[in-house]
C-alpha cells in the first residue's frame, strides 16, 4: 500500500541555470489509500489486516475535514501577482512556497531560462525550476519579489503549497466545521470557549514543534499541515517497541518530489496532545529524508499530518503567541478529558 505524503518542503538555492521542464508523472497519479483514524483491528484478525480508506479530493472550498473517504485537507485562497485566487496547500511543515506547472501557465510565466532550485521534500530532493513573482497575498499575509518552485501535480486537487515565510507574526484560524479559514495579524487573542491550549515552539526551519505524550512516553512532535499522514521516525519506534513487539506491514510513501521511502506500521498506545487523546491509531516509522534534513533522526520524533489534524473541529496556529488552540470534535475516536482527570 502506498501513501501520499506531501508536503514538507525545505527549497535551498542551487547553482542559476536553464531549467529543464519539471517532471512529469509518465501515468496517471493513482488515488492514494490511506489508513483510517481508529483503524486497530479486531481481536481476531491479523495485526497487518488494515482497513483501507480512499483519498479523494475537490468539493469544500477551503477546509475540509476528516472523513470516511477521504483525509482532510487546507486550503488557502492566494492571489500570484494580482491574479487568482489560486488554491494552495497550507502547509506549517514547508519553508516556501510552491506552485504546479498550470499556476505557471495561468501567470503567463515562461520557465524557459528559469533558475533551479534545491527542492528537499519528505522522501527525497530534486532540482526543480523557479519563477519569479512580484506578490503573494492571502489575508494579511503578503510576500513581494520572490521565486516560487514549480513542483509536479501530486496535491490532489490543490495548485502548490503556501510554506510559513511572512507567519511569524500571524494568526491562522482554521475552522473545519463551517470550511473556514483566515491568516490574519496576530493580536495576542487568548483561546475560545472549548479550546484546549497547546504551547509550540519554532525551530530554525519554523516547524511548530510541541510536546506530546504516546502512552506514558514524552516525545517531541512537528505540527505539519501539508503532510496527509501522520509519521515517526526509527528512533521512535525503537523506544516504542521496548514495550510491544507487533510491526506490521511495509508501507511506501511517496513524496512531492516522486520519491518513495519505506515504512513500517505498528499500532501506538494512546496520543495525548494538551487535554485531547487520540485512540485507535497504526503509524507508519521510518527514518524519511525529511527527518534527516531536519536533524531529527536521534531524537524520537512525532510528525503529525492531516489524519490527525482533520480530526479536529478547529484548530488555531497562533505563531505570536506560541500556541495552539485546539476544539475537539465530538467524536469517538476523539476524547477531551476533563479537569477532574488531568
Amino acid at each position: 500500500m502506498r501513501l501520499q505524503l506531501c508536503c514538507a518542503l525545505t527549497i535551498l538555492l542551487a547553482a542559476p541555470g536553464r531549467a529543464d521542464p519539471p517532471p512529469q508523472p509518465t501515468t496517471p497519479l493513482p488515488q492514494t489509500s490511506v489508513t483510517t483514524a481508529n483503524p486497530v483491528p479486531p481481536p481476531n484478525e491479523s495485526p497487518t489486516s488494515v482497513e483501507e480508506v480512499l483519498v479523494e479530493a475537490p468539493e469544500p472550498r477551503y477546509v475540509a475535514p476528516n472523513r470516511r473517504d477521504r483525509i482532510g485537507r487546507v486550503w488557502a485562497p492566494v492571489m500570484i501577482n494580482g491574479r487568482g485566487p489560486f488554491r494552495l496547500v497550507l502547509d506549517t511543515g514547508a519553508s516556501g512556497s510552491a506552485v504546479i506547472p498550470s499556476v505557471v501557465a495561468k501567470l503567463g510565466i515562461s520557465t524557459a531560462n528559469a533558475p533551479v532550485v534545491n527542492l528537499q521534500g519528505v522522501t527525497g530532493s530534486s532540482i526543480v525550476p523557479a519563477i519569479p513573482v512580484e506578490r503573494i497575498e492571502v489575508g494579511d499575509l503578503l510576500l513581494e519579489g520572490k521565486q516560487l518552485p514549480v513542483v509536479p501535480d501530486v496535491f490532489g486537487g490543490a495548485e502548490g503549497v503556501l510554506g510559513t515565510e511572512g507567519l511569524m507574526d500571524k494568526r491562522i484560524f482554521i475552522d473545519f466545521a463551517n470550511d473556514e479559514i483566515s491568516i490574519m495579524r496576530s493580536k495576542q487573542q487568548r483561546p475560545g470557549l472549548g479550546y484546549s491550549v497547546v504551547p509550540i515552539t519554532l525551530s530554525k526551519h519554523r516547524l511548530l514543534s510541541l510536546k506530546v505524550r504516546i502512552g506514558m512516553i514524552r516525545v517531541n512532535a512537528i505540527l505539519d499541515t501539508g503532510a496527509q499522514v501522520t509519521i515517526g521516525n526509527n528512533a521512535l519506534r525503537d523506544l516504542l517497541m521496548r514495550r510491544r513487539k507487533d510491526l506490521g506491514a511495509t508501507q511506501e510513501i511517496m513524496g512531492v518530489t516522486l520519491d518513495v521511502a519505506h515504512g513500517q506500521v505498528m499500532a501506538i498506545p494512546v496520543l495525548h496532545i494538551g487535554s485531547i487523546d487520540v485512540t485507535g491509531l497504526r503509524l507508519t516509522f521510518g527514518d524519511m529524508h525529511i527527518f534527516d534534513q531536519w536533524k531529527l533522526t536521534h531524537e524520537p520524533t512525532l510528525l503529525i499530518g492531516m489524519d490527525i489534524i482533520g480530526s479536529f473541529d478547529a484548530l488555531v496556529v497562533d505563531y505570536s503567541r506560541r500556541e495552539l488552540h485546539i476544539r475537539a470534535r465530538g467524536d469517538t475516536s476523539w476524547n477531551r478529558r476533563s479537569a477532574a482527570q488531568r
